[in-house]
């Protein structure tokens, strides 16, 4: 399963690509029954926010966003169109902001940033379970709201 979408270079486009984020999960466990546990879906979210505002932040041009959903991971690729390798800086416990790679890199199972013909492109895979000593821990599988 998956999904993308061109995002507006606006600020609200961070908010909107964690809404297609969190939509998405929804979508993969009502259709497919698949189990997300709510720290997947909050890392989903926390791995979309900071890979979307580096972008915003760095690249100039457009914004590309794709999830995609296996039985155990969801990626989230986000492409822009600055060739340019970003790189996490040196821990810096005085240093106010400028730690959304140091973040996704910490969070993911896998990191990747493969450079295109056009920019690059930048994906984290998140576990869809968490696991603790190889168990897997109660997922949360039902995020229907009630009416």
């Amino acid at each position: 399963m998956r999904t993308g979408c061109a995002l507006g270079g606006d600020d609200g486009c961070i908010a909107d690509a964690r809404h297609r984020a969190t939509a998405f999960l929804d979508q993969a466990i009502h259709d497919h029954h698949l189990s997300v546990s709510d720290h997947a879906r909050y890392l989903t979210q926390l791995v979309v926010s900071e890979l979307v505002t580096n972008t915003l932040k760095y690249a100039p041009g457009p914004i590309l966003m794709e999830l995609r959903i296996t039985a155990s991971t969801v990626e989230v690729v986000v492409w822009d169109s600055d060739p340019s390798i970003p790189t996490a800086r040196a821990g810096d416990p005085c240093r106010v902001g400028g730690h959304g790679l140091e973040i996704v890199k910490a969070v993911a199972e896998r990191f990747e940033i493969h450079r295109e013909q056009a920019g690059k492109r930048i994906t984290a895979s998140i576990a869809l379970t968490n696991t603790v000593g190889g168990a897997s821990t109660a997922p949360r599988t039902d995020h229907r709201r009630l009416a």
